[in-house]
């Protein structure tokens, strides 16, 4: 049986953000909608699968559609990019149980242009009683639903050279560190694309926000669609030129020293920022490892995870760039270096690997 159904549980108002539920689940609907009105959204219809959906866009023109993956007649997989060819301008959140297939799934789907994936407890009885998946969802609608408003008029400071360590400008990377969080995915993958053979120069060593089952899967996605070789790296691996090292899910990634080497350093300590791993740790044991020979990008992503570690590499003389926020899904961990005056550069996605080539090749110094 198909369900579409209308909802208006409080007078619409512009402020608010309107969303549409799709899923097959009559409980999940019902329940999302609950929190969502409660959080103050505008539930505006609920569908149960992406034919529907599909059908409804039209009259009920929701900002945000969260998607489940697993449906009879049209499944997420299907329904999304026939979503946003109807509405572009429009942000999907793909959602799926947390399996090893559904990861995989859920990389194909932001490839193909979900703004961001959420994992749902196993079953029903799980997804109405925990409170971690009501809390991610929650957050994650929020700041699309700020992202998608117009935003204030911001002019990124220019580096803060109070406190920055000498560079000669002979120095080049012997590392590049990307941070990333929502949007981030597909961000790594266009960056790493554009290095192109200059990557083989230098390790590359990435926290993007993600839960455990995800990050092993994105690093045989970057692999695939790259052709660059990225893993999960052990506790105490050696760094190699021409290698992508994601930090594993729910884990810390940092560096230290052995025997006059640099090694990656993992570990299960509180989480900073609200996030494990952080990119904060990984900046701010680069700036110790490093020194100047480090160079840094923030891509987009929610919340401020990067400006501290940001903050030690410019005053260790390291190079850090941010994405703009015209290309970011959303421009929460960039915008909040390029507000610091941490940022070397504030730059649209297409160019930054272009810019980082640069700085790897010596071309720019």
């Amino acid at each position: 049986m198909t369900v579409l159904s209308a909802v208006q549980t409080k007078p619409s108002s512009q402020l608010r953000t309107r969303v549409m539920v799709v899923d097959d689940s009559v409980v999940v609907r019902g329940l999302i909608t609950r929190w969502l009105t409660e959080d103050n959204f505008d539930v505006v219809a609920t569908a149960s699968n992406g034919r529907i959906a599909l059908e409804a866009l039209d009259r009920f023109e929701p900002d945000i559609v969260l998607l489940d993956l697993e449906m009879p007649e049209m499944d997420g997989v299907d329904a999304l990019p026939l979503l946003l060819k109807r509405r572009p301008e429009m942000k999907v959140v793909v959602v799926s149980t947390l399996t090893r297939r559904n990861a995989q799934i859920s990389l194909k789907c932001l490839s193909l242009g979900a703004a961001d994936y959420l994992a749902k407890p196993e079953g029903q009885k799980q997804a109405t009683t925990s409170e971690d998946f009501r809390r991610d969802l929650i957050e994650k609608l929020r700041v699309l639903a700020d992202n998608g408003r117009t935003p204030l008029a911001v002019v990124p400071l220019p580096v803060d050279s109070g406190h920055l360590a000498k560079r000669s400008s002979t120095t080049r990377p012997r590392c590049l560190l990307i941070g990333a969080s929502t949007g981030g995915p597909r961000a790594v993958e266009q960056v790493l694309v554009g290095l192109g053979p200059v990557i083989k120069r230098i390790p590359v060593l990435i926290v993007q926000h993600m839960p455990a089952m995800f990050t092993g899967v994105f690093a045989e996605h970057l692999s695939a669609q790259t052709g660059i070789y990225a893993c999960e790296p052990v506790d105490g691996a050696p760094l190699k030129a021409g290698t992508v090292f994601i930090a594993p899910g729910g884990r810390h990634m940092g560096l230290s020293i052995d025997r006059g080497h640099p090694i990656i350093r993992l570990d299960d300590g509180a989480p900073v920022n609200f996030c494990r791993p952080a990119v904060d740790v990984l900046f701010r044991d680069a700036a110790s490892v490093f020194g100047d020979s480090a160079l840094a990008v923030i891509l987009t992503g929610m919340g401020s995870d990067g400006t501290q570690g940001a903050r030690d590499l410019v005053r260790s003389g390291s190079i850090v760039l941010a994405q703009d926020e015209a290309t970011s899904i959303v421009w929460g961990m960039p915008g909040s270096v390029a507000k610091a005056g941490l940022a070397q550069d504030v730059l649209p996605l297409d160019t930054i690997g272009r810019v980082l080539k640069n700085y790897i090749t010596g071309a720019r110094s």
